[in-house]
């Protein structure tokens, strides 16, 4: 427990210590935000401020974590899932910079790169860690067995379906980092308390200080923002930590923030597609909020709190399932 407790707090005060430092780097290299011209028009003041914030909290998150840990199969298949992801939003984050706009990589790159990272989990999972194809409820004392490949779709599912709910999550200041912290948070206590899977408890305590030490410069009002960087790598760690800890279903409801934010963007297109009518003044649905005169703290805010209570319900779920 106390390896776990010190990887989180050094990770943290990494994040902290490199903060400063790297904000006026990106200043002077002019490596600001592009704002969406469709977006918030509140949002456009934000133009400029720095992004690629995912490099400090990856950075802060690696060096504990490759010091402190054994680094086994099943840690090393998340740590690689999620810097994999971050490199994806590196690249699509330099495109943006490059042609100073707010589209970076097409999106059919991005599930192609996920996919090859989703096999190469799928190998570790099931040829070094010895994972079964079997798809756990957790919610019910039940569970369903599935070829191979279908189990290779299901992880591709969550990789890419995790990474890009946290990707529509960060569009407010804090918002997907607070979140994701969370959601660690429910997995340090999964894979430690009732699972003894130490070097996993160890990686997602490290994810945890992570974002917590980089909300002391992404809380609002924000003097960096973590780019696809950040939000794709942070999004490819819960998915893989999920396939780890098979809660690849529970996830729905640990994650629920984030299914949430996924699910509005789906509603909004398919309701106007169908009806030319917008169930919401704009997705994802805390734009919506702003545009309704909440303020972005106070959003914010209250998207922890249903955070906190989706990742409690599913830890809880999860707690009872393997006591059964």
């Amino acid at each position: 427990m106390g390896e776990v407790l010190i990887a989180g707090m050094t990770a943290m005060l990494i994040c902290i210590f490199l903060g400063p430092k790297f904000i006026e780097y990106l200043r002077l290299q002019e490596f600001g935000q592009q704002i969406r011209e469709e977006g918030p028009e509140e949002h456009h003041e934000k133009a400029g401020t720095p992004t690629m914030g995912g490099l400090i909290v990856f950075t802060a998150i690696s060096i504990p974590y490759l010091v402190l840990s054994d680094r086994d199969s099943a840690s090393l298949a998340v740590f690689g899932v999620a810097i994999g992801c971050a490199a994806i939003g590196f690249a699509d984050d330099i495109t943006k910079l490059a042609k100073r706009r707010s589209l970076g990589l097409s999106a059919r790159w991005k599930l192609a790169a996920q996919f090859v990272l989703a096999f190469g989990l799928y190998y570790v999972a099931t040829e070094e860690v010895g994972l079964d194809s079997v798809v756990e409820l957790r919610i019910s004392d039940a569970e369903l067995d599935i070829p191979n490949w279908a189990y290779l779709l299901l992880i591709y599912a969550v990789i890419a379906g995790a990474s890009n709910g946290v990707n529509l999550t960060d569009g407010l200041d804090g918002l997907a980092a607070g979140c994701c912290a969370i959601v660690f948070l429910a997995y340090t206590a999964i894979t430690f308390v009732t699972n003894e899977q130490e070097n996993l408890s160890l990686l997602s305590a490290c994810l945890v200080g992570g974002c917590v030490g980089f909300l002391w410069f992404n809380a609002f009002p924000a003097s960096i923002f973590m780019g696809d960087t950040g939000s794709l790598g942070l999004g490819g760690a819960i998915g893989a930590m999920a396939v780890m800890t098979q809660t690849e279903v529970l996830l729905v409801i640990i994650g629920g923030i984030f299914v949430i934010e996924a699910l509005s963007v789906a509603l909004q297109v398919l309701t106007f597609k169908a009806f030319r009518r917008r169930i919401l003044l704009m997705a994802p649905v805390h734009h919506h909020f702003e545009l309704l005169a909440w303020s972005e703290t106070k959003i914010m805010l209250r998207f922890w709190i249903i955070a906190a209570v989706c990742s409690g319900i599913g830890f809880t779920l999860y707690q009872q399932s393997i006591g059964t």
